[in-house]
């Protein structure tokens, strides 16, 4: 059945699959949700059959139904191919009484890849299929790993330009280096004087500002969005939990039909968004477990009904989940209020004026399936000790926050329901934060040599993806302050 997209504050509505891939954010500041949430036509048991790749079309062909079946095999047979280092593309690891999807096997080992390696091919198709002349400029706000997946992605794809904001001392070494190497003539990088919210909200503006789109279109330019405001990013995440639930089935680690529980380390909501759609899709899929960390502003929401991003912002360990506003829940709200666009606009309204907004008793009850958990530094520094001491598996720190998140969740309420726990990074791209939780406060400062030895005690072979930026030249050196994040744009551009 034909599905179009809407926006979830009202402007727009009966937008393609394709033309909201090309679009990003909606005009009106809202975002793209479809008209309806589709069933799976196959059973759990025939996709406990499939590769990745079958799978990633059995769910994709029915949000995406303005594509070809052979547009859209091709874009997934390009997207997961041997830039990915297991077959499996998205492999479960059983360890500590939980199954970690490891979601890091792509090119710049973070789980960003899983939707980022098929958007720059799902967006070039889009274009053909909506006769666009102009050259799409990919604009895009990181808190680490966005950045580095959507530019392996979009590097040196025809007829696109990828410009990347990120917070200056906000992100790993890693995952600065990644950034700053990265090759390709059409990719540009600039660090922010400020932290992720800055570069997200300079993002959106941009986006908001017509006499802007206007000038670059007399240029031949318009913008898109690789962030996971993107459905085109959202949809392509709903896979791998499907995935990783027929695994379990195939494996005889559940029954057909058992439920299982899901725990995602969170920061944008994207990820956990995904979640929620699979289970929607009829994935038994009981409880989803919304981890945090210091910055726990989704914690507070599910525990209060309240959002509030009014709050001290706080570098941690885990910095892509250093976050207060969490995009993606619009999508949730828009969902819980009926899809009342009207409502939803007001709320988002509330936010951007007053910084926060308190849902209703009944959009509160739609909610919950979600339980909300955080973890302090020293909490995710035991869970990552933990789980090495007793199992011997690495874990990064955004998975270490879900791992003391679920272990809380199941000490308060004694649900035994097997779960996983999305496993968002791999443990080299936070070597040091690893390191110190196992062996305590290094005092090594080369990020390279912590590696090395991370390896040697671990037995984990350093990937690929980390030792090319051991030598790789520095490309990009560009920094501006929040403020000054158009004329950057203009001067990448020009």
């Amino acid at each position: 059945m034909e599905i179009s997209y809407q926006s979830t504050r009202g402007g727009e509505t009966g937008v393609t699959a394709s033309q909201a891939i090309l679009k990003g954010l909606a005009a009106d500041g809202g975002l793209f949700m479809p008209c309806f949430i589709p069933k799976l036509d196959k059973s759990m048991k025939e996709l406990s059959a499939m590769t990745y790749q079958e799978t990633a079309y059995e769910v994709m062909k029915l949000y995406l139904t303005d594509y070809s079946s052979e547009e859209l095999k091709t874009c997934i047979e390009r997207a997961y191919d041997s830039k990915f280092d297991t077959e499996e593309i998205a492999p479960l690891a059983k360890a500590d009484g939980a199954y970690y999807l490891e979601l890091y096997h792509g090119s710049t080992i973070a789980f960003k890849d899983m939707a980022l390696s098929i958007l720059p091919h799902l967006m070039t198709v889009a274009a053909k299929k909506n006769q666009v002349k102009n050259k799409i400029v990919i604009l895009t706000a990181t808190s680490g790993d966005t950045g580095k997946a959507a530019m392996a992605g979009f590097a040196d794809v025809e007829g696109t330009e990828i410009i990347v904001f990120y917070p200056k001392d906000g992100v790993s070494r890693v995952q600065e280096l990644q950034m700053v190497t990265q090759k390709g003539e059409n990719t540009h990088v600039a660090a922010i004087h400020g932290n992720f919210d800055d570069a997200q909200t300079g993002v959106k503006k941009i986006f908001g500002d017509k006499e802007f789109a206007r000038r670059l279109d007399e240029k031949g330019f318009q913008l898109s969005s690789a962030n996971s405001i993107n459905i085109g990013r959202l949809v392509p995440q709903v896979v791998y939990y499907v995935y990783a639930y027929a695994k379990l089935l195939a494996c005889e680690e559940i029954s057909d039909g058992e439920e299982i529980n899901v725990t995602v380390p969170t920061g944008n909501f994207g990820n956990i968004l995904a979640a929620y759609l699979a289970k929607q899709m009829g994935v038994p899929i009981k409880t989803l477990i919304c981890a945090s960390n210091e910055n726990k502003v989704l914690y507070d929401f599910f525990q209060t009904g309240t959002y509030d991003r009014n709050r001290d912002f706080i570098l941690t360990s885990s910095p892509s989940m250093d976050i207060l506003i969490s995009s993606n829940l619009e999508r949730l709200i828009y969902l819980s209020a009926g899809c009342d666009a009207e409502a939803n606009a007001a709320f988002m309204k509330e936010l951007g004026d007053q910084g926060s907004y308190a849902v209703t008793a009944g959009m509160k009850r739609f909610m919950e399936d979600f339980k909300g958990g955080y973890a302090g530094e020293e909490e995710t520094r035991e869970a990552i000790k933990k789980v090495f001491d007793d199992t011997g598996y690495l874990i990064d720190p955004h998975t270490g926050v879900a791992a003391c998140v679920y272990g809380q969740y199941k000490t308060e309420t004694k649900d035994q329901t097997k779960n996983i726990i999305a496993s968002t990074a791999s443990p080299y791209k936070f070597a040091g934060s690893v390191l110190e939780a196992i062996e305590g406060q290094q005092e090594e400062p080369d990020e390279f040599r912590i590696i090395d030895h991370l390896s040697e005690i671990s037995k984990v072979l350093i990937p690929p993806a980390v030792e090319e930026i051991r030598t790789a030249p520095v490309r990009h050196d560009t920094e501006c302050d929040a403020d000054k994040m158009k004329e950057a744009v203009e001067s990448f551009l020009s």
